[in-house]
């Protein structure tokens, strides 16, 4: 069987487990083996996507704003081993020993606010944007560590770099990426979304609440500028592919720090795997009702893109599959774990509160449900095991074990119970 038949009965075969709304292309050695768009992106109007729908990347994006400080470096405008503080404005200066390679590479140490302690996911990004308020109150905090020691994956790095983009060519970022890589390359469905302007064929993010398909949360994308924020679709990437492969716009110098691997497999704004003896460059995108993933084989000359407006399949896993089989491989299905049912006394034992106002577990119609943002999104999950719950409607790998062995008390991501209530400040606190 030859493998555009292949790749197009395993993905036929996949999106009949899950509600996939997207776009996939499968390209090699300048061909489109394959092509598919699924679902709407406009549920609203019943619009479907796709050959034109522009997509939400997330941190897809990322490539970008390494690439575009490449170019400045090209001009002799910055360099990557000098302190980031020469290229920022006087009025939002880092620790004095990160330097530009720290920030590209995710080893700068900065706070990480995406966790679940702070209140700047679904919280304080859905404010009015303020960029000297969010520098002073969510990116200058107390360090992780000393720069270049560890690597910890930090939205801050990226937009530090996109400001200072801005800072050092004097053009907002949408403009030096549009002037110096979206116009240059004939990408002319991408542009960065700042939240206002309009952008024609954009689709809207969904996910599931109550199993059923909403409008995902707002936020703002001016507090991930750099980091996130992109809309593009499968054409424009694909040129973009073809730029990498054929390093144009850089040196060949620029290129090979580019493309140069760090600590935990990053370069600047992508990863890169050696697999079975082939080099894959690859980054994801993920966020509220967004999935995204891009992958390279320049050797092979082959190129994997999935862009989604929801969160339902897994797109690393699928793009990982649909490489095998251009290496001439048959990777397995995914598959829904066999499901226990359990009586509604069995589900009370784990719901109450983790973390007020972010991370709840309640039950209703004897169904378990994992709540998140803000209380506003509620997310089945079904028995897989003994304490071991997976999610109904997104194809995740990560398995919920909600009470470890010898444990007194349920946790979810390491937060134990802290309340048997599910709303509210409660005093009834587990004993």
């Amino acid at each position: 069987m030859e493998v555009r038949q292949k790749l197009n009965d395993y993905i036929n075969t996949e999106l009949e487990y899950w509600d996939f709304s997207g776009a996939i292309r499968i390209m090699q050695k300048g061909i489109i083996l394959l092509e598919t768009y699924r679902g709407c992106s406009n549920r609203e109007f019943d619009i479907k996507n796709d050959r034109n729908t522009r997509f939400s990347v997330a941190s897809v994006t990322k490539q970008f704003t390494g690439f575009a400080i490449m170019l400045l470096y090209d001009r002799g405008l910055l360099r990557l081993d000098e302190k980031a503080n020469q290229y920022l404005p006087p009025h939002m200066q880092l620790p004095t020993d990160i330097t530009i390679h720290h920030l590209l590479s995710h080893t700068s140490g900065l706070h990480n606010n995406y966790n679940f302690a702070d209140d700047f996911y679904v919280g304080e990004d859905r404010k009015p944007y303020d960029q000297e308020t969010f520098f002073r109150d969510w990116i200058i905090r107390a360090p992780l560590g000393e720069p270049g020691a560890i690597f910890d994956y930090n939205n801050s790095n990226y937009t530090l770099l996109a400001w200072i983009i801005e800072n050092v060519s004097g053009q907002n970022y949408n403009e030096f990426l549009t002037s110096n890589i979206f116009s240059k390359l004939g990408m002319s469905n991408s542009q960065y979304d700042n939240g206002m302007d309009i952008i024609p064929n954009r689709a809207s993010n969904y996910l599931h609440d109550y199993g059923v398909m909403v409008r995902a949360p707002y936020i703002n994308n001016l507090f991930g500028i750099g980091a996130g924020g992109l809309v593009t679709n499968c054409d424009d990437l694909q040129k973009w592919y073809e730029c990498l492969r054929d390093r144009k716009l850089l040196s060949p110098q620029a290129y090979d720090i580019y493309f140069t691997e760090n600590k935990n497999h990053y370069c600047y704004g992508l990863e890169r795997y050696e697999e079975n003896g082939k080099i894959k460059y690859a980054h994801g995108g993920d966020i509220l009702g967004v999935s995204a993933y891009t992958q390279y084989y320049f050797d092979e000359d082959a190129c994997i893109l999935i862009l989604s407006n929801t969160e339902s399949l897994d797109q690393y896993r699928l793009g990982n599959a649909l490489a095998a089989i251009l290496r001439g491989e048959q990777p397995p299905h995914s598959q829904r774990l066999k499901e226990f049912s359990l009586p509604p006394e069995e589900l009370e034992k784990y719901t109450g509160t983790y973390l007020p106002g972010k991370i709840q577990i309640e039950q209703k119609n004897g169904k378990l449900y994992l709540v998140r943002i803000n209380q506003n999104i509620h997310i089945e999950l079904y028995c897989v095991g003994r304490h071991q719950f997976k999610r109904r409607y997104e194809e995740q790998q990560y398995i919920h074990t909600l009470l470890s062995e010898d444990a007194e008390e349920p946790s979810v991501w390491g937060y134990k119970r802290m309340s048997t209530q599910t709303t509210g400040n409660s005093s009834k606190v587990c004993p």
